[in-house]
């Protein structure tokens, strides 16, 4: 297969672990083992014990009980256990797609959802999120006339990696009523749920139609990217089955020390996210300040759920421009649109870090400077 670099990684390969600020993270500010150990009364002796050998293909049985019971229709046995949510894409659309089938995706969107499809010689379309005065939406009947003969797979994002922008309820449920009439498989990303503000919990998609794939992961919602810890959910034992045997071509299983933490994560689901949306609100507080000061000069796109927004930049330059020169001149990091396939005006900005408040404040000196 060949496949076409990954932009927006190979630009966090370069500068995130050399820029002094992150100010456009997608994941939520994260812990340690020892205080993720501390939820659990004796975990740390159990961590200590658990041997370093093998586990199941399928994942730990008792970390798949636990992920299933973030859904009301989906048991353990709909539950397949992979390393992140990036190999988890790659295995569903390898398992199904073939060449010449045709995949609408959610777009803005992470590029993955896309750029395996190219590589797989299927066809593309973008559904795309509509732009408004501030802010983002979607128009079902647009998604409605991307559907061909040929289409096999939806892929829907909500919470929305870069936007922020959100699917109601209602939106979730004509998204697959109309997959079901077609007969469309849907992948829905949902690593942001548990992110919502105010936490009224979107529905997962694997809970409204039984032909829909739901993928989450810990390194986003829960901040815990470094266990390295993604799933797929559906009632669609079939295909599930087929990415199970397709894993073993992949990683075979998941590191035995990630799953038991993990348990220990997903047990404590509601806590983490408490304290990951008081971040994120503290964080917006700061961000409607800042924006409210510097109006005409950027299109604030406040998010509806998550740690992320994507901003407007109007000051007659390429968001580009304006991200290097911000991190060469304050240390602050940016994503800029080019790095979405997007509008170069465009900048990411992440919402779910300790740290914002300072970089926040070097945005502001920089910007101050310049205006």
């Amino acid at each position: 297969m060949k496949i076409a670099d990954f932009k927006l990684e190979v630009f966090f390969n370069e500068h995130e672990f050399s820029a002094p600020y992150l100010l456009c993270c997608s994941d939520c500010e994260t812990m340690s083992i020892e205080e993720l150990l501390a939820f659990e009364p004796g975990a740390k002796e159990d961590f200590l014990a658990c041997p370093l050998g093998y586990s199941e293909t399928r994942g730990d049985p008792e970390l798949l009980y636990e992920i299933s019971t973030t859904y009301k229709t989906v048991n353990e046995d709909g539950v397949l256990e992979f390393v992140g949510a990036q190999e988890a894409i790659f295995v569903f659309m390898n398992v199904a797609l073939k060449k010449g089938d045709h995949m609408i995706t959610m777009f803005p969107a992470y590029q993955s959802i896309y750029e395996i499809c190219n590589a797989l010689g299927c066809e593309v379309s973008r559904w795309n999120l509509i732009r408004q005065e501030k802010g983002w939406a979607v128009d079902i009947d647009d998604l409605a006339g991307l559907i061909r003969p040929n289409t096999k797979v939806i892929a829907v994002n909500s919470p929305n990696n870069p936007t922020g922008f959100t699917l109601s309820d209602e939106q979730i449920k004509q998204i697959a009523d109309l997959a079901a009439k077609h007969g469309v498989m849907v992948l829905s990303d949902e690593v942001y749920s548990g992110l919502e503000l105010p936490s009224d919990r979107a529905v997962p998609f694997a809970d409204v139609y039984d032909n829909a794939f739901s993928l989450n992961v810990l390194s986003k919602a829960y901040g815990l990217p470094g266990l390295r810890i993604g799933w797929l959910a559906t009632r669609n034992k079939a295909i599930l089955s087929k990415m199970q045997n397709f894993k073993h071509y992949t990683t075979i299983c998941s590191p035995i020390p990630s799953q038991r933490l993990s348990i220990i994560a997903v047990k404590h689901r509601e806590g983490i996210f408490a304290r990951n949306r008081r971040i994120i609100s503290d964080n917006l507080q700061l961000s409607d300040i800042f924006f409210e000061k510097h109006g005409g000069f950027f299109t604030y796109n406040r998010p509806m759920a998550g740690p992320i927004a994507f901003h407007r930049l109007n000051s007659g330059r390429t968001a580009r421009e304006f991200c290097e020169e911000l991190r060469k001149k304050e240390g602050v990091l940016l994503a800029h649109g080019e790095l979405f396939d997007f509008d170069g005006s465009f900048f990411r900005m992440g919402y779910g870090r300790k740290s914002f408040k300072t970089a926040l404040e070097l945005l502001d000196k920089f910007v101050t400077a310049m205006r």
